[in-house]
């Protein structure tokens, strides 16, 4: 299942508002979700957005992509910056370190 963090139109018209969901990829744009992880109000001035840090964190380790435009949202409230930093800690820190192998040779 390719999950996605993406927006979902919710609002009468010409009021959008949006919510931040976690959702199969499979799935229409204002259909079925997984968990909702925030929302987006574009409207207000200025805009309001409010999201889950470590929910959006946990779906993204378990890799969730992002839509453009939630990445751009979490890029400005630096939930990628953090998410790439653990990212790349978790990597440095689970490399072994080399062994030194002999190699042994036939006479």
């Amino acid at each position: 299942m390719a999950v996605k963090l993406r927006m979902r139109r919710m609002g009468s018209n010409k009021r959008p508002f949006y919510r931040i969901v976690a959702a199969d990829s499979r799935f229409q744009r204002d259909g079925r979700f997984l968990e909702i992880l925030g929302y987006y109000d574009p409207k207000m001035e200025p805009f309001k957005f409010e999201i889950k840090r470590e929910k959006v964190l946990d779906w993204l380790s378990k890799g969730a992509q992002m839509s453009q435009t939630v990445e751009s949202l979490l890029r400005r409230e630096g939930i990628v910056q953090e998410f790439n930093t653990a990212k790349a800690n978790a990597k440095s820190s689970s490399k072994p370190a080399k062994k030194e192998t002999k190699k042994e040779t036939k006479n």
